[in-house]
């Protein structure tokens, strides 16, 4: 365990949840997950996402059940995924029906890792905490934790409206956005204790409150956090497209994931017309990454470029290099224990270029306009060799398989 995720650690530890292979929580590293969006009946679609999201990092996998073609579809997933050794945790997502999915195919619940409910979804005045009992009862039976994910979006109009109408009796009434803040919490907290009342084990409750809104969600989970020990799952619902949805994910889950807060993370981006849905696994990679709170590949450090390094080679040999990793990673983390959290350095000039080539393990300054044609190497913070010529490139990529055969 790194230095940083040990002290996160002791600023709240929650309990341990088991989800298949994969813990959430106890101190352990935080947990990515993702979502298909095929259709869970289409059989061969949805075990083609599952394992394109898996093998681009996604750590869990959340799949819709929504019907009786679905319920039905979700054992043979799972046969598909065991027989091309794909052992990624299925996590079913039910709304409205679920509790009568669960007990007419009972083969779906014993497949499924985990079960991910929406108490404002599991049915309306008297027939929500019967219907809600028979899904904890399932999870119970079946002996699957649960996540009791609460939106915004969807939260439980009954209990809404009677804190509003409780706030609007107030001789100064709370804000409609603190008082839609306590009933997201509120119902969170009131349905996972429900959930042990009816038998669910307290380490088999997982806990979320998501909203869209960057600074609500930071307001809802640090007060969450504050309130349970059960790990929490963070993510900003509906974070929409492109670089929108990027900065707003990365600014809320940042935030919260340096203060300790959050156990598994999803980032959930609307994908742009026929891009791969793994965009949001690889965001979600790279905020764990750049916190130091898990590593996944050997970070490069490199400058944005300016007036001193006005030619391309420089951003040619940062993106070949970028490139050259990432595929090196699938044979390296199997012979060289890690070596993802190796640092390389792709530098432009003289300015600081040595500076942040001796900050990594393995570091080039290129030379600027108008510098010496050589590009000296930093090894562990001292200068090695200097390189120069058409064949730059590939001796620096010679390099860096020696330092990792050598200190990995």
């Amino acid at each position: 365990m790194s230095e940083t995720q040990s002290e996160i650690s002791k600023k709240r530890l929650s309990s341990a949840v088991r989800v298949g292979r994969v813990v959430l929580g106890g101190g352990h590293p935080v947990v990515i997950q993702s979502m298909t969006s095929t259709d869970t009946a289409d059989v061969e679609k949805s075990v083609a996402q599952i394992v394109e999201l898996a093998e681009a990092g996604s750590e869990l996998v959340r799949i819709t059940v929504n019907n009786e073609a679905a319920a039905r579809a979700v054992p043979l997933i799972a046969g598909r995924l065991a027989a091309q050794n794909v052992d990624v945790p299925l996590v079913g997502d039910f709304h409205f029906n679920g509790h009568k999915l669960l007990r007419q195919h009972p083969e779906c619940g014993e497949h499924l890792d985990k079960l991910r409910i929406n108490p404002g979804n599991v049915g309306r005045g008297s027939r929500r905490d019967s219907q809600f009992a028979q899904i904890i009862e399932s999870a119970c039976k079946f002996g699957k934790p649960v996540r009791i994910g609460v939106n915004w979006g969807s939260l439980d109009q009954e209990l809404l409206k009677q804190r509003l109408d409780d706030n609007a009796a107030r001789q100064q009434p709370h804000s409609l956005e603190a008082v839609t803040r306590a009933a997201l919490i509120e119902s969170a907290l009131a349905s996972a204790r429900r959930a042990e009342e009816l038998g669910l084990p307290h380490d088999h409750i997982v806990l979320s409150c998501k909203l869209s809104d960057v600074r609500e969600l930071i307001r809802v989970y640090r007060r969450l956090a504050g309130l349970c020990n059960y790990p929490l799952h963070l993510g900003l619902t509906e974070a929409g497209l492109g670089r929108k949805g990027v900065v707003a994910s990365a600014s809320a889950l940042a935030i919260l994931l340096h203060e300790g807060i959050g156990d598994t993370i999803r980032i959930s981006l609307t994908p742009a017309p026929g891009e791969s849905r793994t965009e949001e696994v690889l965001v979600a990679r790279e905020i764990l990454q750049s916190l130091g709170l898990r590593s996944f590949t050997p970070a490069i450090t490199a400058c944005p470029g300016c007036g001193r390094t006005t030619s391309d080679y420089f951003r040619e040999l940062a993106c070949d290099i970028q490139d050259y990793l990432e595929r090196r990673m699938p044979e390296w983390k199997d012979k060289h224990r890690g070596v993802e959290n190796m640092k390389v350095a792709v530098m432009g000039c003289v300015v600081n270029g040595p500076g942040e080539s001796k900050q990594a393990n393995i570091g080039i300054s290129l030379p600027g306009s108008g510098e010496r044609p050589a590009a000296p190497i930093y090894i562990d913070g001292k200068r090695s060799v200097t390189l120069s010529g058409e064949h730059l490139a590939e001796d620096f990529k010679r390099l860096i398989e020696q330092y990792v055969a050598a200190n990995y």
